[in-house]
């Protein structure tokens, strides 16, 4: 070979790697880069909507407990003191300091001057930073916001609650916010590295080879530019160099598919299973079931359309609550009450109970929905009782610090009601109604009439037989109802004496029933002698002595109609 032929040959070669070159790495960059950027930008959006409903999660359950401490206050004519309503918000702020999960969050209120008025931490904002926090109490507009803390750029979630004339802003620093994205940044930019040097190796190497015309090879690389598609393969049809270099680029395009099927794949379950089940589930916890939280994940849209089922309503309020805060200073009040309703929560989610709302000092839970099981009216009963003895624990704390005790009354009923979201678009609630209902919320009432701590109907009674000992109290035609209503009590266990008074009042209701009211009489009093305090047998005497002077009508068959609301 000459020496011209020689030079032109080796400028040939240098063309040919060239070609190769100025072809291939475009195709292995737009794949790399495609991937990069569809990664980046999934991850991105991905955390943003999550962290972000997970900001706007916390900020609806501040404002959800400001509300419930506003309504206590309203309920019990206590919104107009200062004190009182000072106390209310001392107690916002106290939850707000146990939502807040790390060093770098921020919960605070501000007021429409921008002055902070409620801080997880202190709070110095400069002026400027007053005047943008005015203006977001001023607004009031609820959403996702961007501002500057002290110097340091945070997104979060801002709501306003009017009562108290405040704008809730839960806030995570930014750099916090997208650690997670940096991260992908960072182990992406090392997999495009290691991939183009891989690339640019191998180009070196095996295009040195190559002396024949590549059109074959060319063509599948302007289909695979073109169309995106990396399953595209260079049909080997020699088994020389050029063979053995189609055979390396399908070894490679197929890697660089596996890569970018690895990366979608890590984006998607680091964010839905760190941000969403970590720490949404640790936060849903405090407010229903585990079971609950699991069949929702499994079936979310069922489970919130109406239905109509057999669940356990249960109703607890507690007595003489307005003489009890008359007593105590409104700060002690509040605590003492927060302190109750924790105990009590405690109890009903034990017993696999929602929360459904508060009502003052009062309570409504429900047992079967949105998740159903065999024994709900059992579970209602066991919460009736585990309430009664966590408030006895409670009620020893309130001696211990020289505070009066707690007593409650808890109506419970078993039957078919109306479950789901109700409301309206703006505000929707999942709770339960219909006349079983309001059944359960007039037991509770009973429970003064009788004085007796929880009173059940006869649907529960029915499902508990045998498990609790009950007692039948008396045949009622309750406000709102035209036919009467068997109510019971129950206990968790009797002791002898008691299982005595108790044989001995259903021997006298026997008599009572059958119109011997002199017989009956003798022996409820007999009871009373046995035990002074027992309300019910009172009734009952007194009962029998009116109906000695008048008797009752012929069609009486043991019903009393109750005048209470």
């Amino acid at each position: 070979m000459t020496e011209g032929k020689k030079s032109l040959y080796s400028k040939a070669i240098m063309t040919i790697r060239k070609k190769i070159i100025l072809v291939v790495l475009p195709l292995i960059l737009a794949p790399i880069l495609l991937t990069v950027l569809v990664s980046s930008l999934s991850a991105r959006n991905g955390i943003t909507i999550i962290a972000s409903d997970f900001l706007r999660f916390k900020s609806d359950t501040l404002v959800n407990f400001a509300r419930t401490q506003w309504e206590l206050l309203l309920s019990n004519d206590l919104a107009k003191d200062p004190r009182f309503v000072d106390a209310a918000k001392e107690a916002v702020a106290g939850f707000a300091g146990n939502i807040a999960q790390s060093s770098t969050e921020i919960i605070l209120a501000a007021d429409r001057e921008g002055r902070v008025a409620m801080g997880t931490r202190p709070l110095k904002p400069a002026e400027a930073e007053r005047r943008v926090l005015g203006e977001l109490a001023a607004a009031g507009k609820k959403g996702w916001k961007r501002l500057e803390l002290e110097g340091e750029r945070y997104v979060g979630q801002g709501v306003e609650f009017e009562p108290f004339g405040w704008y809730f802003l839960t806030a995570e620093k930014e750099s916090v916010f997208y650690a997670a994205v940096t991260r992908i940044y960072l182990r992406t930019a090392v997999i495009l590295g290691l991939s183009l040097a891989a690339a640019v190796a191998m180009l070196a190497l095996f295009s040195s080879l190559l002396t024949r015309p590549l059109g074959a090879m060319v063509d599948v690389i302007r289909e695979i530019i073109s169309t995106g598609d990396l399953s595209k393969k260079v049909d080997l049809q020699y088994r020389d160099e050029t063979g053995q270099l189609g055979h390396f680029f399908n070894l490679m395009t197929g890697e660089l598919e596996k890569a970018y099927g690895q990366i979608k794949k890590y984006s998607y379950e680091m964010v839905l299973a760190k941000n969403t089940e970590s720490r949404i589930r640790h936060i849903f916890q405090k407010y229903v079931p585990n079971n609950v939280i699991e069949e929702f994940e499994a079936n979310p849209e069922s489970m919130l359309k109406g239905d109509n089922r057999e669940l356990a309503v249960l109703f607890s309020d507690i007595r003489s609550f307005t003489a009890i805060s008359e007593t105590m200073r409104p700060e002690v009040l509040v605590e003492s009450l927060n302190a109750y309703f924790e105990k009590m929560v405690d109890v009903i989610l034990s017993c696999q109970g929602i929360v459904d709302k508060y009502m003052g000092d009062a309570i409504m839970a429900f047992f079967g929905a949105p998740v159903k099981s065999e024994n709900d009216a059992r579970k209602s009963a066991e919460a009736g009782l585990g309430m009664i003895s966590a408030l006895r624990v409670f009620n020893e704390r309130q001696a211990g610090r020289g505070l009066p005790p707690f007593e409650v009354g808890i109506g419970i009923n078993y039957g078919m009601v109306t479950v789901g979201n109700i409301g309206s678009e703006r505000k929707m609630e999942y709770t339960v109604i219909g006349d079983m209902v309001n059944l359960a919320s007039r037991l509770e009432g009973l429970t003064k009439m009788y004085h007796v701590p929880i009173v059940i109907s006869e649907s529960v009674q029915k499902e508990i037989r045998g498990v609790y000992p009950t007692r039948l109290l008396d045949r009622v035609v309750v406000k709102g109802k035209s036919t009467a209503v068997k109510i019971f009590t129950v206990r968790e266990s009797l002791t002898p004496a008691e299982r005595n008074l108790w044989e001995g009042h259903q021997e006298a209701l026997d008599l009572y029933m059958d119109r011997r009211f002199r017989e009956a009489q003798d022996l409820f009093r007999e009871l009373l002698r046995m035990a002074p305090r027992d309300r019910t047998a009172g009734i009952y005497a007194g009962r029998c002595d009116e109906f000695l002077r008048d008797p009752p009508p012929e069609s009486w068959q043991g019903e009393y109609i109750v005048t209470l609301k």
